[in-house]
């Protein structure tokens, strides 16, 4: 069979199905009316052969088959009995009807009825189909056969109009059919569009909104629940990318403000090639403290993906933190810890980036010292972060790791909220954690745990 050519189907599914529901009932509706009209002709056929034999029955009261020869009885009303009937005495011709002859298709056609030895009925096509049907007559010493005719016109004339009629009433039905198709999977398929909208609308501006499954058919509540979880999958992708989008401009503002205020002194007025040499080395420091950035919490985002394997000594990279860290001059900063301590089972980078948003909260909140303190355990490293300052304010406890979020809003540095989340999340994305020391006054404690190398 011969595929259907993709650009003739209709375009959209209502269209689709509605051709379908046409194509399945013109099939049926074809094979029924088939069926039914030779149904009705077979039907129309034998009423005309019970016609045939009820004149026949009548014809053979008025032939007396007793004598050595056929006689046939006339009567009243026998002219009514001898249209369209052909009397045989044997093989001899007795009576035919006054308007045939022995040569004319109706003549030939009794004829050979009456020479079968058997009775039979055969259909003539003479002007329009005609109907004859041969019964026999036994007597003592004579045989009698009666040939009857009836024309068949009235019943294919019938047997037309039903043809007609049914046709006509076919194409009522599949036009009935293809109407009714579209307008009930229109209806049926009208909550889909509306769900798509509205899905396409939510994702759009990043909503929350879902569609549940309440009040919804079970395979709209399927579609439903699908569209939820893709919703849900998107927004968590957009948050994740809006965050790490946070995340790299939290970073990077460091480093960066740091080439920017080294170019704007290198150019501020000549410089020696020492004082040049020692701008390109901060430079190229704060660029690879870029790129470092970059690689870790590109790394870390990738989502299903462990973090690179690799080993830091604690100490020596806190040393080299607070060398290139920007300390007011009314403040100390203090490294301390053990010069034989195992390595940390994490790169260097990571450390690095873990430590940084605290070193930094506590260089902006803290009166006079900040303490650094690295240490191990059982458990790991420890790497203790210890400022002067204020502290947390208890009601702000429980928002301290939570994205976005400031104790104090207005307190005048451009700080997002997320250093404290991000530093959170790298550590445990290795198995470690950072946690606030409650207990701690004055000021805040916090405290890093890093596993072991």
């Amino acid at each position: 069979m011969t595929a259907v050519p993709h650009r003739l189907l209709p375009r959209t599914l209502r269209g689709r199905l509605s051709l379908v529901a046409l194509t399945t009932a013109t099939l049926l509706i074809t094979v029924l009316t088939v069926a039914f009209n030779a149904v009705v002709r077979q039907r129309l056929h034998h009423q005309a052969d019970d016609e045939l034999h009820a004149r026949s029955a009548a014809v053979a009261t008025t032939v007396d088959t007793s004598g050595p020869a056929v006689r046939v009885h006339e009567g009243a009303h026998d002219d009514l009995l001898d249209s369209n009937v052909w009397i045989y005495d044997g093989a001899r011709l007795v009576e035919q009807p006054p308007n045939t002859t022995a040569g004319s298709p109706l003549g030939t056609a009794a004829h050979g009825l009456m020479a079968r030895d058997s009775p039979a009925c055969v259909t003539v096509d003479t002007h329009g189909a005609t109907r004859l049907c041969s019964q026999r007559l036994t007597g003592r010493t004579a045989d009698a056969t009666i040939v009857t005719a009836l024309d068949l016109s009235p019943y294919t004339g019938s047997a037309d109009t039903l043809l007609f009629g049914s046709l006509a009433l076919d194409v009522v039905m599949l036009a009935c059919t293809y109407t009714l198709t579209r307008l009930a999977v229109g209806r049926a398929l009208r909550p889909v569009g509306t769900m798509t909208d509205q899905a396409a609308q939510w994702s759009a501006v990043a909503s929350g909104e879902r569609f549940g499954s309440v009040g919804r058919p079970a395979e709209l509540a399927r579609l439903g629940s699908s569209l939820d979880a893709l919703l849900n999958r998107m927004g968590t992708l957009l948050r994740h990318e809006q965050q790490l989008t946070a995340e790299l401009s939290h970073e990077l503002r460091t480093p960066l403000s740091r080439i920017v205020a080294e170019l704007d002194w290198w150019r501020s007025r000549p410089r020696t090639a020492a004082e040049t040499r020692a701008a390109h080395d901060v430079i190229a420091q704060s660029a690879a403290s870029m790129l470092s950035i970059c690689d870790t919490l590109l790394s870390d985002a990738r989502a299903g993906t462990s973090p690179a394997p690799g080993s830091a000594h604690a100490l020596p990279t806190l040393h080299e933190m607070a060398q290139h860290l920007d300390v007011p001059g009314h403040l100390t900063l203090t490294v301390t810890g053990p010069d034989t301590m195992p390595a940390a089972g994490v790169p260097a980078a990571l450390l690095e980036r873990t430590v940084s948003p605290l070193l930094a909260n506590a260089l902006r909140h803290a009166r006079t010292r900040v303490l650094v303190h690295a240490g191990h355990d059982a458990d790991g490293v420890r790497i203790d972060v210890t400022d002067d300052g204020s502290g947390v304010p208890p009601c702000f406890v429980e928002h301290l790791f939570l994205p976005g979020r400031r104790a104090d809003p207005a307190d005048g540095h451009d700080g997002a909220g997320l250093g404290l989340p991000l530093a959170r999340r790298l550590a445990r994305s290795v198995g470690g954690d950072v946690r606030h020391d409650e207990q701690h006054a004055p000021g805040a404690r916090f405290t890093v745990t890093l596993p072991l190398a």
